[in-house]
């Protein structure tokens, strides 16, 4: 039975996800917290193995996604895009959307029944719709990032935030404060903020049915709410839906187009490499 592997390199996480015959085997997360990358890589991968009770020698395919090109040990790499949207379908097989909001970018992709991207959009380099942007702004609310969902979902009457760049919705923010406005209001401004942006982005691919979201912030539940809010008041008839393995959508993704490589190149007779 193939067994394979795929290490999500993200900016805020290394995401694992190990895979046996199409299934999910072991999932692992371990963030970087200014660490060095490749050493988080290599502990969070071999963690990964132990829980497993794997060794690498058996691994048939080891893929890597998102920052891990530079890792020196994997067998292939593959692009975010393509390992997000077969993640998605994946964990969700009725989705035919998927959102990855990372640390500093966020996707959106539209693709068919068998993960093929057909249209996708990104944001720009400006970071307010991002993972990190939202940290940040967490940080200065002091409160953490796993509250941020719920106390979003407590907002009586959302203040408006700047949606055009991070530094003027980070300036926003002190003066929300300043003004005595409650932590969930805030919240759930910064999230409308993001989710105008997003909203933008699945217009533009023309995205409908059901829609998984994926990368650092998909459990989110405030920030999914606001999503689903802006779409619908712009006629979008989309289904914005969560999954508890959404983090892992991308190295999921990795190691099912892996375990797809290794049988193609396998039925040619044409050897790929070591995976140890």
């Amino acid at each position: 039975m193939t067994r394979t592997a795929g290490i999500d390199v993200g900016t805020g996480a290394i995401k694992v996800a190990l895979m046996e015959g199409g299934r999910l085997a072991q999932s692992y997360l371990e963030r970087l917290r200014r660490r060095d990358v490749h050493e988080v890589v290599e502990e969070s991968f071999d963690a990964a193995l132990r829980q497993a009770g794997w060794r690498r020698d058996e691994l048939d395919y080891i893929a890597t996604t998102g920052e891990g090109d530079q890792i020196p040990w994997r067998t292939g790499h593959f692009y975010g895009m393509t390992t997000h949207a077969r993640g998605a379908l994946f964990i969700d097989p009725s989705a035919r959307g998927a959102v990855d909001i990372g640390a500093l970018h966020t996707r959106a992709m539209r693709f068919d029944e068998n993960g093929r991207v057909l249209q996708y959009q990104m944001t720009s380099q400006c970071a307010s719709g991002s993972g990190q942007f939202l940290e940040n702004i967490a940080r200065y609310l002091g409160v953490s990032i796993e509250e941020i969902g719920s106390l979003s979902m407590q907002a009586a009457e959302p203040e408006k935030c700047s949606s055009i760049c991070a530094v003027l919705a980070e300036t926003d923010v002190i003066n929300m404060v300043s003004r005595g406005i409650s932590t969930p209001n805030i919240l759930r401004g910064i999230h409308n903020s993001m989710a105008v942006r997003v909203a933008g982005l699945l217009r533009a691919i023309k995205t409908s049915g059901v829609l998984l979201l994926t990368g650092g912030l998909a459990r989110d539940l405030g920030l999914a709410a606001a999503i689903a809010e802006k779409l619908k008041d712009g006629g979008v008839q989309v289904e914005v839906r969560q999954h508890e393995l959404s983090v892992f959508a991308g190295a999921i993704g990795a190691a099912l187009w892996g375990g797809f490589r290794h049988q193609k190149l396998a039925s040619r007779g044409v050897e790929h490499g070591s995976a140890s």
